[in-house]
């Protein structure tokens, strides 16, 4: 999962949302996104997923664009849960847990890709996404 302290919410990628059918919301394509490169997409839906982190676990709406990345954890995350981004020491921190991270493959000269070990799960509240 990438941990992307510059984009506003948090997204999946289409083809991996697409697995979950019964639990995606598909919205209007009229919402779009500028990606780190400039480009835009659209928003394709949304759902509601349990994120692991750690011995923790995170509800939260994510969102479904085609992006190239599997998942990107955005601010909105960070911020939600109180997560605490530590780059001198390459870890993100929450409820006194430490999680390291690892830098990806540079592929843009003014982005810089940080990863860390997460897990993605989508359930159905209340019968329903």
């Amino acid at each position: 999962m990438l941990v992307d302290t510059g984009a506003n919410i948090t997204l999946l990628r289409t083809d991996l949302a697409q697995k979950l059918k019964e639990q995606l919301i598909y919205t209007a394509p009229n919402i779009s996104l500028k990606t780190a490169t400039g480009e835009k997409t659209e928003i394709r839906g949304k759902l509601d997923a349990s994120i692991e982190c750690g011995w923790r676990k995170f509800y939260r709406r994510i969102y479904v664009a085609d992006i190239t990345d599997p998942c990107i954890l955005g601010l909105d995350f960070l911020q939600k849960f109180n997560f605490t981004v530590d780059l001198e020491k390459n870890e993100i921190r929450t409820g006194g847990e430490e999680i390291p991270l690892f830098l990806a493959n540079v592929q843009h000269s003014k982005s810089c890709s940080v990863w860390s070990q997460f897990t993605v799960t989508c359930q159905i509240k209340n019968g329903r996404a």
